[in-house]
């Protein structure tokens, strides 16, 4: 598995090796001896999985600490776009958005350390995402900014009108409006 730089300390895209033959495919999605030798110390405590159809956009989300959540991240079927925005004040992306397409084919995981605002968009008819978590939800600690929120000005790919939102999303504040506790 290779550990690739983002340009945001501590986030990596994760391409694993995988082995194809007329049978499909294998591939080794994790690693605790090879996340060790790049680095990276996570303990996961629960693992989580999302169905969802075209058009659903999820997040802006993040928990609060001492519940602040590091997630490792992957689409199971189909293709997302992948967004983070890092929370983290003293760091030099603060306020910044990175985004990657995740899919069942390319197999890619993104690992995002605690501290960032984590969501996704569904660019295929449907997907299952899926992702692990070093600390266990809080609702109490749950928290999150605004996707459409102009200063970030991510394009999530999917038309305004064709996106899917829950209530609780559409009523998150700006990255302004929030004091970040990272």
């Amino acid at each position: 598995m290779e550990f690739l730089e983002t340009g945001f300390e501590g986030l990596f895209l994760l391409k694993p090796k995988v082995f194809a033959d007329s049978r499909g495919y294998f591939l080794e999605a994790y690693n605790e001896l090879v996340f060790a030798k790049n680095n990276q110390d996570y303990h996961w405590v629960q693992d989580n999985a999302a169905k969802s159809s075209f058009g659903v956009v999820r997040g802006l989300h993040f928990q609060r600490p001492p519940f602040s959540q590091a997630k490792l991240v992957r689409v199971w079927t189909g293709q997302v776009l992948d967004v983070v925005v890092d929370l983290r004040r003293e760091s030099a992306s603060f306020g910044k958005s990175y985004s990657v397409i995740l899919s069942a084919e390319n197999q890619r995981q993104l690992l995002i350390p605690a501290g960032f605002a984590h969501g996704y968009s569904v660019l295929s008819e449907s997907s299952v995402f899926f992702y692990k978590c070093d600390q266990f939800y809080s609702a109490e600690h749950d928290a999150g900014i605004r996707l459409d929120d102009p200063g970030l000005a991510i394009d999530w790919q999917v038309p305004v009108q064709q996106r899917i939102l829950s209530e609780k999303d559409q009523k998150l504040p700006l990255l302004s409006e929030i004091e970040s506790p990272f």
